[in-house]
């Protein structure tokens, strides 16, 4: 009987061992630096453009506006700071 639960306690060990060490390759493989940067790089990319690889000019055309702005910003400092 003592071999018995022996045996199934050394069974439920490898199973906790087997499932931790799948848990850590998974966050080791999440935490990947190529794979974070591929990840930030998809999701900046789907603010901009469509899956069917259209523009989105909802989110662009706010973006060069305020790109625009913010240049227009420094040349009128610039110019009052001379």
């Amino acid at each position: 009987m003592a071999k018995a639960d022996t045996d199934e306690l050394v069974d439920e060990i490898e199973h906790i061992r087997l499932r931790l060490a799948g848990t850590v390759d998974e966050l080791i493989d999440r935490t990947s630096p190529k794979k974070v940067a591929r990840r930030s790089l998809r999701n900046f990319k789907a603010r901009f453009v469509t899956d069917e690889g259209e523009p989105k000019m909802e989110t662009i055309i706010p973006v060069v506006l305020g790109v625009v702005g913010f240049i227009g910003a420094l040349v009128v400092i610039r110019r009052i700071v001379r």
